[in-house]
C-alpha cells in the first residue's frame, strides 16, 4: 500500500548543491614554530596574498614522515593561519587523534576532500590518478584580463596580479618582485623575482626576452640564482614551466629562439 503525502513549496528558502572553493595547506611538519617562520618568509612582504579564502589542512603529508604520530596545536595553527588573512574550516588526512584535536578546535572532518594538480603539469610517465566523483562544475565564466605594467619595476617594488595574468612590457630589475596566480610575461630583461602560479596553477609559466632572474617559482617549485642558467637561456629569450616525473616536480628552463 502506497501513501501518498501532500506538500508544498517552501517560500522562505531553498535547498541547493553548491562548491566552494578551498585552497590547501598541506602540513609538513607539527613544528608551528618553522611553519610560521617560513610563511612569513614567503607571505610576509604580501599581506594582501589572501583575501579570507577559505582553507583545508591536509595532514596526509605529516602522516607520511617521521612526525605521523605528533599531536597538532590546532588552536595555535587557526591563529596563525588566520594571521596571513586564511580562514581554516576543513581537515583531512589524520589519524584519530588529530582529527579529533581539529574538530575541537571548529574544523569539520573532510575525509573525502581531494587536493589536485593540473593533468598539464604531469609528464607522461607521471600516474594520474582518478578523483573521486565531483559535483558539477559551475558555468564557466570569462577569465579576468591581464594586468599590465609599462613601468621599469626598481628594487623593493613588488606586484601581484591576483587571480590572472601579468604582463610587464619594461624591465624587472634586481631586487624587484613579480607574482601572478596565472602566466607572466616579461617583454623585456627579467632579473628580479618571478613568481608565477603563486596559487598552486602547475600550468603557469613564465616568459622573457632576456632570462637572468634572481628567483623563480611555478607553484611553490623555486629555483635561485645560486644555480646558474645554462649558457643558451642566460640573457636570452626564454620561459620557465612545471614538469612532474619520478623524481617530483622540477623546473624546465628554456629557450625561446629557434
Amino acid at each position: 500500500m502506497s501513501t501518498v503525502l501532500s506538500a508544498s513549496a517552501p517560500t522562505s528558502f531553498e535547498i541547493k548543491s553548491a562548491q566552494l572553493p578551498l585552497v590547501a595547506l598541506l602540513l609538513k611538519t607539527a613544528d608551528l614554530g618553522q611553519l610560521a617562520e617560513e610563511m612569513t618568509q614567503r607571505y610576509g612582504d604580501i599581506p594582501d596574498f589572501f583575501d579570507h579564502d577559505p582553507l583545508l589542512v591536509d595532514l596526509g603529508p605529516l602522516q607520511a614522515g617521521e612526525q605521523a604520530d605528533s599531536p597538532v596545536d590546532f588552536p595555535a595553527l587557526v591563529s596563525l593561519l588566520r594571521r596571513f588573512r586564511l580562514e581554516p574550516v576543513a581537515v583531512r588526512g589524520g589519524n584519530d587523534a588529530q582529527t579529533a584535536a581539529a574538530e575541537l578546535a571548529g574544523l569539520m572532518p573532510a575525509q573525502d576532500a581531494t587536493v589536485q594538480r593540473s593533468a598539464a603539469a604531469r609528464t607522461p610517465e607521471a600516474p594520474v590518478q582518478q578523483a573521486a566523483p565531483a559535483a558539477p562544475a559551475p558555468v564557466p565564466t570569462t577569465p579576468p584580463s591581464a594586468l599590465v605594467i609599462d613601468k621599469p619595476l626598481r628594487s623593493g617594488q613588488q606586484v601581484y596580479a591576483r587571480g590572472r595574468d601579468l604582463v610587464v612590457l619594461a624591465m624587472v630589475n634586481p631586487g624587484a618582485e613579480v607574482i601572478a596566480d596565472g602566466h607572466i610575461h616579461v617583454y623585456a630583461p627579467l632579473r628580479g623575482k618571478a613568481i608565477a602560479g603563486a596559487r598552486g596553477n602547475a600550468e603557469a609559466r613564465i616568459f622573457a626576452m632576456s632570462m637572468d632572474p634572481e628567483l623563480i617559482s611555478i607553484a611553490g617549485i623555486y629555483r635561485t640564482s645560486d644555480t646558474p642558467l645554462p649558457a643558451e637561456v642566460l640573457g636570452k629569450p626564454g620561459q620557465v614551466r612545471l614538469v612532474s616525473g619520478p623524481e617530483g616536480d622540477k623546473l624546465v628552463i628554456e629557450s625561446l629562439n629557434p
